[in-house]
């Protein structure tokens, strides 16, 4: 019996069926689920994500399975899309002092309102929030819509959709939006000492490449790497302001 799972269903007002339907799977697969059976991973970030938990509270019997892999590394997820949302939002909401995002448009974060509503919350809580995003005009862009098989003037589209949706966040102080021209191996999000590093991989669009979610440890740290490639970039890149 998976009580954790039953209450947090009771909690949330939903029924076998609702969840059933919002998981696109049989309403007997959902009860063998709450009499103690373990879904596969795809349906644990479902249900964590429908219900807004983390999958560790609802199945505390794969909490091992998190446990630091190697030093700073805490997970490794197969894709950006695998990676719940509230992992996403967790991130941002912990940040006390700076969030960083290094992408070539970090669309599906612009278009997330909650994650707006949390990086505006925590710039005026004092946290700053420094966003690089690819230049739309610059021929890194052009390459990686190639590369991804949607063409250069999609990707640039993508760029400048994302700077619309993030352009509010320029009223808010602590804010700034840079834009680079590099070649990215990876898109970094950073809060603190806590990273999601999605790489990149030819022909793949990022949301179908793998994430891994890093702790900053020490300077010796797979997430000192990432954490000087960010700010190498943040150097040389320049200020968005419209």
């Amino acid at each position: 019996m998976n009580n954790n799972l039953r209450c947090a269903l009771a909690a949330a007002q939903l029924t076998t069926t609702d969840v059933a339907a919002a998981l696109a799977v049989d309403p007997k697969t959902v009860s063998r689920w709450l009499n103690g059976r373990i879904p596969y991973p795809r349906h644990r970030w479902a249900v964590a994500d429908l219900l807004s938990i983390d999958e560790a509270d609802l199945w505390p019997e794969i909490a091992p399975r998190h446990q630091a892999l190697a030093d700073g590394i805490q997970a490794v997820y197969p894709h950006r899309w695998a990676v719940p949302q509230t992992a996403w939002r967790n991130l941002l909401n912990g940040a006390r002092q700076e969030i960083g995002i290094l992408a070539y448009s970090a669309l599906f974060l612009a278009e997330d309102s909650a994650a707006l509503r949390i990086l505006t919350e925590r710039a005026e809580a004092g946290v700053q929030v420094r966003i690089l995003l690819g230049d739309p005009e610059g021929p890194e862009v052009a390459a990686r819509g190639a590369d991804e098989g949607i063409g250069a003037e999609v990707m640039a589209a993508r760029v400048m959709n994302a700077l619309t949706l993030y352009q509010a966040l320029l009223d808010v102080q602590g804010v700034e939006i840079r834009l680079h021209h590099t070649v990215l191996y990876n898109s970094i999000y950073r809060a603190d000492e806590q990273l999601l590093v999605n790489t990149h991989a030819y022909a793949t669009p990022a949301a179908n490449a793998p994430v891994m979610h890093l702790t900053h440890t020490d300077n010796q740290g797979p997430a000192s790497t990432y954490l000087a490639s960010f700010n190498r970039i943040w150097t040389t890149a320049r200020p968005h302001s419209e």
